[in-house]
């Protein structure tokens, strides 16, 4: 079988900073990481790979040092690695992401079927969730979202357990198909040695815009209809109040209820027809 994970180096978050007259992220000096949630679609592409054999194919898009985070991929083991890479794809949303993606997932399918593609629920440096069910929607796949465990998979079809607002649900889809996933779906294990020096002397394929016939109207920010106007921190909170509720118990918990009260007062206004909403 053949497993494709779509995997994104992001600035590490617990470490980015904003810049408070531009509103913009300061990127400089700070470190670079596998999207988490790809991690983790990268671990379960493996362990199928492992349990029904095949191979894995890793596609990235992003800047030429974005190649640092394919040869840590290929250190867990995968197949093939191809980083997607012009200037003309700079400045895209993730609808012209999905675009550039699906069009080098199309073009592999091509020469070699796809039988299941892995994405991470969302990157962590843009929490929009619509890259891979946009990607799933470009090739005509069925789309699994919010995968938290793979069931079973055979030459037909894949069964997985996906998270849902109001609990589980057993889906069942026909291959190809895409699933995002979530951190829920498996432990991340470690590269071996012998796959580390593998991937230390490997280079990853570099496609651009002159590898496929892309439409320059739908990339970059001709074809990106969203933007990012501003970026900003959000105020900090006080460090609360300590209240000792050993000498009056009573006048504590009514102290606790007024405050409480005072900072969620609910607005209470007529309606069109005169009653209360």
């Amino acid at each position: 079988m053949h497993f494709v994970v779509c995997l994104k180096q992001v600035p590490d978050t617990s470490e980015v900073r904003i810049d408070p007259e531009t509103n913009t992220l300061m990127r400089e000096g700070v470190p670079s990481i596998i999207n988490p949630y790809d991690a983790h679609a990268l671990e379960e592409a493996m362990r199928l790979k492992a349990k029904v054999g095949g191979k894995v194919t890793i596609v990235s898009m992003g800047p030429p040092q974005a190649k640092d985070a394919l040869k840590k991929a290929m250190s867990y083991g995968a197949d093939r690695a191809i980083l997607l890479s012009d200037r003309a794809f700079g400045g895209s949303d993730s609808l012209a992401t999905a675009y550039i993606i699906s069009s080098a997932l199309q073009k592999i399918h091509e020469t070699e079927p796809i039988d299941l593609v892995f994405t991470g629920k969302e990157a962590i440096d843009g929490d929009t969730a619509q890259t891979g069910p946009g990607i799933a929607q470009r090739l005509g796949f069925p789309q699994l979202t919010y995968v938290i465990k793979v069931k079973d998979i055979n030459d037909r079809t894949v069964t997985v357990v996906r998270k849902t607002e109001s609990g589980r649900q057993v889906v069942e889809a026909q291959l190809p198909a895409l699933l995002t996933v979530e951190k829920e779906l498996n432990d991340l294990s470690y590269a071996s040695l012998p796959n580390m020096m593998k991937a230390a002397a490997y280079e990853p394929e570099m496609w651009n815009f002159k590898t496929l016939p892309y439409d320059l109207t739908k990339m970059g920010l001709k074809g990106s209809p969203t933007s990012v106007s501003r970026i900003f921190a959000p105020p900090s909170r006080s460090g609360g109040e300590i209240m000792d509720g050993m000498k009056d118990p009573s006048g504590t918990a009514k102290s606790v209820v007024t405050k409480i009260f005072q900072e969620n007062i609910i607005m209470v206004s007529p309606d069109a027809k005169g009653g209360k909403r």
